[in-house]
């Protein structure tokens, strides 16, 4: 239970958040890298270079001290970000580290005058109560993975059995456990974490399972990013024999396995985003739901699964594809050319608007889809996405 006194000082604390929230957790991970490099693998170094990690903390700093008083009101952020830790591996020694960085980085952002001794430790119990909140429910999906059969707690080793390229960017890595035991149930849309040692640096990078649930090995397909130190490793140096640490699946960006089978479900995905619904789609088609699956992609070289889409739509009829290229080759045959557009979604749409609308892929892309869905008449509950950085990023659109 957080003391009066506390809500009071944190809830005082808000229009400094709002001005200088970014600053302090800036500062934050400056310290937190330089003080305990150990953690340094847990962060992904784009976002970071980029500063979404940054922004995104800042926002969810600034929801927790405008929420203070009522809790219950972020419950809907909690559960995406204990899915995160728990797929990172994150353990209750962390948060004492990653709390001593963020009360230092306030003090010394705002200054002794506005960060007081009062205020800091009113921001101390604070992160105590959510912590204690975090670490209870990360516990809960370790013990839930670890007790789901085939399920384990930490890392295992998984052997690549297979590898295709799937386009001139992603290839699909097929694994399978070193010891020879099943591999648990998971959820459509969630994603492996895989642990790297790279250059005698441990990294974490989440990679989406791209294959039904229920089949002997799993798959994860890996787009190879410009400068991505994991990813290019992944493309360079990761054969068949070639093992990987392994954490269980994670993520709630999941399909809904128990929406009416009569409400359409609409897939719409750009670029290597199509991962994640991919696995959707298999898992669904041949539920007899009404489905329309949408791809955006540069050209036809770089749209993977092309041929399995269209496999699963000639072999169950309710399925039907729309496939966009903005800059399409010579031979390529999508069948729409340019961007995306309102005109275009809305034709996958029922007039009701009764639908389930799943959405992923760059961010630009996911902005305009999201600003499309709500102009044209899609209840906001039935937008399903996964998002990196501040929710008021995607909606400003």
């Amino acid at each position: 239970m957080i003391s009066f006194q506390t809500v009071t000082l944190v809830q005082a604390t808000v229009p400094l958040l709002r001005e200088q929230g970014e600053s302090i957790t800036r500062h934050f991970y400056q310290l937190l890298f330089r003080n305990h490099p150990e953690v340094r693998g847990f962060f992904n170094e784009s976002h970071q270079a980029a500063g979404t990690q940054a922004r995104a903390l800042a926002g969810a700093v600034l929801a927790f001290a405008e929420h203070i008083e009522r809790l219950d009101a972020l419950a809907g952020m909690l559960p995406r970000i204990v899915q995160k830790h728990a797929a990172l591996g994150v353990r209750p020694e962390h948060y004492p580290v990653v709390g001593g960085c963020l009360l230092q980085a306030i003090r010394e952002v705002l200054g002794e005058e506005l960060a007081t001794e009062p205020v800091i430790a009113a921001w101390a119990e604070a992160y105590q109560a959510l912590a204690g909140m975090l670490i209870a429910a990360e516990e809960a999906v370790y013990q839930a993975n670890e007790a789901r059969p085939g399920g384990w707690r930490g890392t295992r080793q998984l052997r690549i059995v297979q590898r295709v390229q799937e386009s001139e960017e992603i290839t699909s890595f097929h694994l399978a456990p070193v010891d020879g035991g099943r591999l648990p149930d998971f959820m459509p849309g969630q994603y492996l974490t895989l642990v790297l040692d790279i250059d005698g640096q441990q990294l974490r990078r989440h990679y989406s399972l791209s294959a039904a649930p229920g089949q002997a090995h799993w798959r994860i397909s890996v787009k190879r990013e410009p400068g991505g130190r994991a990813s290019n490793w992944l493309h360079d140096h990761a054969v068949v024999g070639t093992e990987l640490a392994v954490q269980a699946p994670g993520g709630d960006f999941v399909l809904d396995t128990q929406a009416p089978v009569q409400r359409p479900l609409v897939l719409v995905t750009g670029g290597v985003g199509i991962t994640p619904a991919i696995c959707m789609l298999e898992a669904a088609a041949a539920s007899g739901r009404p489905i329309r699956f949408v791809h955006a992609a540069r050209h036809g070289g770089v749209h993977a699964f092309r041929e399995r889409v269209r496999e699963l739509a000639a072999q169950h009829p309710q399925v039907q594809t729309l496939f966009v290229y903005d800059q399409p080759r010579p031979g390529d045959q999508p069948d729409a050319q340019g961007r995306l557009t309102a005109e275009l979604l809305a034709r996958q749409l029922p007039a009701d608007r009764d639908v389930d609308l799943y959405f992923i892929g760059p961010k630009p892309f996911m902005q305009a889809v999201y600003a499309m869905g709500r102009a044209l008449g899609v209840p906001a509950a039935r937008l399903r996405y996964e998002f990196f950085g501040p929710q008021e990023a995607l909606q400003a659109a």
